[in-house]
C-alpha cells in the first residue's frame, strides 16, 4: 500500500509505501514528520488518514484527469477538422472512437483509489474498497466550508487575484487609486471643516 500527499509544512508532493507497523511519515522536501495515528491500518484495511486526522475517506478512479480532458480535446480538435472538410461519417467516427478510447480506459484499464476528504491524500494498494462510499458532495463541502472558516480565523486566506495580480501602470489600477485617494482627501478636508 502507499501513499501519496502533501507535507503539511511545505506542501512538497510525494510518495511512501505504508503498512500496519508504520509509526510516521516524512517529507523528503524539509524533513518534517507526520505522525501516524495508531490503529489506523488494522487488519489490511484503513480506517483513518494517515496525513490528517479525518476519519472520511472515499473511493473514486485512479485516473488522470488531464488525461482525461486531452483525450478529449484531441478527439475534438480531430473532429472538426473533418467537418471542416464535409466529412460527418469521418467526423462522427472520430467522436465515437474517441468516446470508446475513453470510457475503455476509465472502465477497464484503470483501477481504484481511497481519497481523503480533508487533506486530499491518495491511497492506492488498499484492499476492500467496495467497502468504502463512493464520493458525497455534502462531505466534502462541508471539509471546503471548515478549511476557509479556519483560514478566514488565523488570517492565511489570500487575497482575490484580481487584487494581487494587478498592473500598478494599468488604466483600471491608476484610476481606482485615484479614486482612493479622492475619497481620503474628501474625508479629511471633512474632519478639518467641521
Amino acid at each position: 500500500m502507499n501513499v501519496s500527499f502533501c507535507c503539511p509544512k511545505c506542501d512538497h508532493g510525494q510518495r511512501r509505501e505504508f503498512d500496519e507497523q508504520t509509526t510516521e511519515l516524512a517529507c523528503e522536501g524539509c524533513g518534517y514528520t507526520v505522525d501516524t495515528p495508531q490503529g489506523a491500518v488494522a487488519d489490511g484495511r484503513l480506517h483513518r488518514c494517515l496525513v490528517c486526522p479525518s476519519t472520511e475517506l472515499f473511493v473514486r478512479k485512479d485516473f488522470n484527469q488531464r488525461l482525461g480532458v486531452t483525450i478529449l480535446v484531441l478527439g475534438l480538435g480531430a473532429s472538426c477538422v473533418t467537418w471542416f472538410y464535409h466529412m460527418p461519417y469521418a467526423t462522427f467516427g472520430v467522436l465515437g472512437a474517441t468516446a470508446i478510447f475513453d470510457a475503455l480506459l476509465y472502465y477497464v484499464f484503470v483501477g481504484n483509489q481511497l481519497q481523503c476528504y480533508r487533506c486530499r491524500a491518495e491511497y492506492r494498494g488498499v484492499e476492500g474498497l467496495d467497502r468504502y462510499e463512493p464520493f458525497d458532495l455534502e462531505i466534502h463541502e462541508r471539509h471546503r466550508q471548515q478549511l476557509l472558516r479556519l483560514g478566514k480565523q488565523q488570517g492565511l486566506m489570500r487575497p482575490p487575484s484580481n487584487l494581487t495580480d494587478a498592473d500598478p501602470d494599468s488604466p483600471d489600477t491608476t484610476a481606482n487609486a485615484g479614486d482612493a485617494q479622492r475619497a481620503t482627501a474628501a474625508s479629511e478636508a471633512g474632519r478639518t471643516s467641521v
